[in-house]
């Protein structure tokens, strides 16, 4: 069973503010957790491959002990609200889904045009207001549902990626600044970090 599981408090506090797309991510890393029968790592015992770069990553980072620094925190550019959580033990792993956002009544048609406007400015202060009112109602509803009416999940074979590796620095002949062996480029006989070098297509 899962201990000391940090509240949704701490974890607004290291994200900066409270809002739906953090408390989702909350949620997520909570029922992994618990799943798993997992406390939160302290290195690369459990990994998390994430599908998205929202507010929710922040949650799972602070929750499981997943993170960039780490390197076991793996980021999937999919746009995609789902999370995997990988035992390194090699017993189990878990794929975990969002649902559909219909079945949260205040995603509404109003509160999205709010939201347009809050975000771009042009909303009044009552405008705000109402956005912020509604965006806490919608905060709260899924710190409170049951975990199971916002994700499914699956037990799924565990795929364990490498662990985090250490690389030797190379000086970039342009910019003299070192970069990681790994992602060093050659260009013209000479190391060249990514921002510095030149890369060359036909288009494909």
């Amino acid at each position: 069973m899962t201990r000391n599981l940090k509240s949704f408090e701490e974890a607004s506090e290291f994200h900066g503010h409270k809002c739906p797309g953090l408390a989702y991510g909350y949620r997520a890393a909570e029922y992994a957790l618990k799943e798993l029968f997992q406390d939160r790592a302290q290195d690369e015992e459990l990994v998390a491959i994430v599908e998205n770069d929202a507010c929710g990553i922040d949650a799972i980072q602070f929750l499981t002990g997943c993170t960039i620094g780490k390197g076991n925190l793996i980021f999937n550019d999919y746009g995609k609200q789902v999370y995997t959580f990988i035992k390194r033990n090699g017993n189990d792993a878990v794929r975990i889904v969002q649902k559909d956002k219909t079945s949260m009544g205040d995603f509404d048609k109003v509160t999205g045009e709010l939201s347009d406007k809050v975000f771009s400015n042009t909303a009044t202060d009552e405008e705000k207001n109402e956005f912020f009112r509604r965006r806490e109602i919608v905060m709260n509803k899924i710190l409170q549902m049951p975990v199971e009416d916002l994700y499914t999940l699956k037990h799924i074979k565990p795929q364990i990626p490498e662990k985090a590796r250490l690389f030797k620095s190379h000086k970039c002949a342009r910019c003299g600044e070192n970069v990681s062996e790994s992602r060093a480029r050659i260009e013209n006989g000479e190391i060249v970090c990514i921002p510095c070098f030149n890369e060359y297509s036909r288009g494909w």
